[in-house]
């Protein structure tokens, strides 16, 4: 592996592994590998590009299932449906000013939505545990929307699990 590959490999792991918002790392990566006066001030080629963009979409795909995962419900990384929202608006953003799109993506997600979206109206209406909606009606209708589930698509029963905004 050449210097040049070892850097870019190690910056794609950063971006792969960053926090919540990976756009912020991969700006970052771009800055050490290119401008940082301290860094190897690279010119990166568009398949180097594309590796670092792709590293985003998949770290964003990882926080987007993981608060579409039952699973996940009660435990400390569950950052629930209002932050799945926000990190698809984010993630959305990312892929226009990047030029990428991710129909894959975006079915992965819609599925994920309504299979979640089941599993919670059942368990609640079952009584089997306390809704864990933390959006309004119309932020899930509006994602729903977007990502092409269709109102009929939504368990009977769901709008009972908003809590009453004030």
């Amino acid at each position: 592996m050449t210097e040049r590959e070892s850097l870019l490999a190690e910056e794609s792991l950063i971006v792969r592994h960053s926090g919540e918002i990976p756009e912020i790392a991969f700006h970052g990566s771009l800055y050490y590998l290119c401008e940082d006066p301290a860094g190897p001030t690279l010119t990166l080629n568009k398949t180097e590009l594309d590796l670092l963009r792709q590293q985003v979409v998949a770290r964003y795909r990882e926080i987007l299932l993981r608060d579409l995962n039952p699973e996940n419900r009660d435990a400390r990384i569950y950052r629930g449906l209002r932050r799945c929202i926000f990190n698809w608006e984010r993630l959305g953003k990312f892929c226009l000013r990047q030029g990428l799109a991710v129909e894959d993506l975006h079915q992965e997600i819609a599925d994920a939505l309504r299979s979640f979206l089941r599993q919670e109206t059942n368990e609640v209406l079952a009584g089997l545990r306390h809704s864990c909606l933390n959006c309004t009606e119309e932020e899930l209708t509006t994602f729903a929307k977007e990502m092409e589930v269709g109102p009929e698509e939504l368990p009977e029963g769901l709008g009972m699990l908003f809590c009453p905004q004030s």
